[in-house]
Formats: C-alpha cells, structure tokens, sequence
C-alpha cells in the first residue's frame, strides 16, 4: 500500500485534474465514484484499473476480487481530507482509477444497427440520465457528436448509474457536419410527429438535444414529438425516456 500525506504528490494532482473533462483527456483516466457502481463493476472488470484510493477507515476491495488475483493493482491510501478532495461527488468509498480507453470513430460507411442514440448533449448529467434510459431501452450505441461532454466525467458517471461504461459509445463531427451525412437521421423536437403514433423502423438514428434551442432552425430533420398539456416542453432526458419506451414497444424490447 502506497501512503500519500502531500497535496505536491504527483498522483494526488492528477486524481484533482481528472475530476474535469480536461484533466480525463489530459491523462487517459478517470475515476469511478460510488459503492454500487464499483461493486458492479467488479463483478466484471472489462476496463483496465490503474489504481484504488481509500483512506483509513476503508479496506481494500480490489485486493478481494477474484478477477484481480496475481495482479499488482496499486492502492493508495490518503488522508481523509484530500481522499475527500479527489471524491468530488462525495461517495465516501473506495475509489477506482480506470483507463478512458479512445472512443473508436464511427465510420461514414456503418450500417444503422438498432436504435441508435446521437446525443450532442453538454451537460454531463442529461447525458448521463439519457444514457441510463437508452441501456434500459435497447439501444444499440451512442453516438457522441464534438459538442458532447466527456462520457467519462463523474458526473455523467454518475446519472447514468454506470450506463455509460456499457453502452457501446462511438465518436463523430460536429453534429451539423454529421447531420449532412445522414439524411434519414430523426430527432426529438418540440414540434414534430408524435412519437406515440409514430410507426418506429427497426433500425434509425435518433439525436437527443439539449433543452431550449434543441434543433430549431437545422434542415434535414425528422422530428418527434412527445406531446404535453399544461407545460411548454418536457426534460430533454425525459422526452427521451418516453420515447425509448415507444421504440422497444414496437419491437418487443420491453
């Protein structure tokens, strides 16, 4: 076990830099945060762990896992005050060091398999919740445009209830620039067909966007619709939810 009591360590410095989506692309990691979600994880470990921080009052749970046995996986120990530094959502339990593995390019040429989610979402917690929604529903991928935020930053991490390190995730352009390239691309709007009458095709790409703006004014869009009484518009990541429900629906996912 490596004790850390100085804020100048060079590890506790990067474990400070990659609670931002500046420091996660800085050095390649991220840190997953939250008792539920690392015991899920480490039923299967599918992402390489750098390393575990804990404090006095914490045991080990790497040094547990049989999916860990003969390998020398790091732990750190730190004061409380800076463990609760680095546990920037304030979980109060062993914290992992995982890889931000590169999101693989998605390719012009690749056939539309499923409901395929294209989220240019810049909050990291709409995108979190919207991921978790998308998992629970069926979709195939999710399809990060160069406005989206980091899918691996705590809080995103977080909203999606780990969603977000089992969906497959792929990158692309701005979403203006994919949006020329993909013609048959639908999107959620607060004006459009109503997704509850709306004949889902098996296969499609549905883009997700932020609330206020959403899409308005871009061409080339299929919109759907949740409709609503008494409010102007739903939580874009509520809107999404009902209409993943409506696509499984149709194609016995649910």
């Amino acid at each position: 076990m490596i004790e850390i009591s100085s804020k100048s360590n060079d590890h506790f410095k990067r474990w400070v830099d990659i609670s931002s989506a500046r420091g996660i692309k800085k050095h390649g990691e991220f840190i997953l945060m939250g008792e539920k979600l690392i015991e899920e994880f480490l039923k299967n470990p599918h992402i390489k762990v750098k390393g575990e921080i804990l404090h006095e009052d914490l045991k080990s749970v790497c040094m547990v896992t049989p999916a860990f046995k003969g390998q020398r996986i790091p732990i750190y120990k730190l004061p409380k005050a800076m463990f609760n530094e680095v546990d920037v959502v304030g979980t109060h339990y062993n914290l992992l060091v995982l890889e931000a593995a590169p999101i693989e390019s998605l390719a012009s040429s690749q056939k539309v398999e499923g409901l395929e989610v294209v989220a240019p979402l810049g909050d990291p917690a709409n995108l979190g919740a919207m991921a978790r929604s998308a998992l629970a529903f069926g979709a195939s991928k999710l399809i990060l445009t160069e406005e989206t935020c980091n899918p691996y930053h705590p809080k995103a991490i977080k909203a999606s209830a780990g969603a977000l390190l089992k969906l497959p995730l792929y990158k692309t352009s701005s979403f203006s620039s994919f949006l020329q390239s993909n013609e048959e691309l639908f999107a959620l709007d607060m004006k459009g067909e109503n997704v509850g009458n709306f004949k889902w095709p098996k296969d499609l790409r549905l883009a997700v966007g932020e609330e206020g703006p959403g899409f308005s004014g871009m061409k080339g869009l299929k919109r759907l619709s949740v409709p609503t009484l008494d409010v102007e518009s739903l939580n874009a990541t509520v809107a999404a939810s009902i209409a993943f429900f409506t696509y499984a629906s149709q194609h016995s996912k649910v």
